[in-house]
């Protein structure tokens, strides 16, 4: 069981979720506050259970955060399955279906559509480089968003642009490799494969962790950290810690557009009420 500690009076958090958390691969969120345009780390904390995950998402607290979890389906996928096309409502519905029913009715919307074009995509996939919402392999992020998004839901969050909840407690969905990749470009710092941990993928992360403590991305904020808690992301062959990190990093700039006067956190505007879109990334 994961010892929770107490939420602090306002924080900036990054989630990198996992479907089906353990010990060994639990869910990791990164802690922190924003001062001006520095962001410091404050902590690191690991939950082995979606039950004690959900537990902490629901306490009272003053909170933005970015998850590393699809917040909506492609409009295309859902009227091609006749599914409620209000976001609400569609997400009841999905979360009423197993995963098995969710990959037997997603194989069969694919097995329909011409090689290349198998999946069906959200208009933010395109400027965030993510992958489809519906893709239940490499990586599982239907499943993510099964068993992720309903854990906001009960916990009555503030989802700007999707479902109004508690304004104290609002929940962006970030995506990290959007900011790595503005560093990295195609460079890999990660694996769960031990054989992939490899001294390449420590020297990117390394870069990576140098490069957002100089303020060297298009966000303009700096990460502050303390020697130990450098080493701690540059160690984890994984990459969970950094995930979290970019995402708290994606939550600041959120929460830094909202001090300015914007009530959606920087989201878009025109955004596709049904589908939802990444944090940061830019609209076309």
């Amino acid at each position: 069981m994961t010892t929770m500690a107490p939420q602090s009076p306002f924080q900036l958090l990054g989630c990198d979720f996992s479907s089906s958390p353990t010990r060994r691969k639990p869910i990791v969120l990164a802690l922190g506050q924003r001062q001006g345009a520095r962001v410091v780390l404050t902590a690191l904390q690991p939950f082995d259970t979606l039950a004690v995950f959900g537990q902490w998402l629901a306490e009272p607290g003053d909170w933005v955060g970015g998850f590393d979890l699809p917040f909506g389906l492609p409009r295309e996928l859902v009227q091609a399955l006749g599914w409620p096309t209000d976001w609400h409502a569609c997400m009841q519905h999905y979360r009423s279906l197993s995963r098995e029913q969710i990959r037997a009715q997603f194989a069969a919307f694919c097995d329909a559509r011409p090689v290349g074009g198998k999946f069906a995509h959200r208009a933010t996939d395109g400027p965030a480089g993510s992958s489809p919402s519906m893709k239940w392999v490499n990586p599982p992020v239907a499943y993510m968003l099964h068993a992720g998004l309903p854990l906001l839901l009960d916990a009555g969050v503030h989802l700007p642009g999707l479902h109004a909840g508690d304004p104290r407690r609002v929940a962006l969905e970030a995506y990290p490799g959007l900011l790595a990749r503005e560093v990295l470009q195609r460079r890999s710092y990660k694996s769960d494969d031990r054989a992939k941990q490899t001294p390449d993928r420590l020297i990117a992360r390394k870069d990576l962790v140098n490069a957002l403590e100089l303020g060297q991305t298009r966000l303009g904020l700096r990460l502050k950290l303390s020697h130990a808690q450098r080493d701690a992301l540059v160690q984890d062959a994984s990459g969970d810690s950094l995930d979290a990190v970019l995402c708290l990093l994606q939550a600041a700039w959120a929460e830094q557009r909202h001090a300015e006067g914007n009530a959606l956190y920087g989201l878009p505007p025109g955004l596709d009420p049904l589908e939802g879109w990444i944090v940061t990334a830019d609209k076309p």
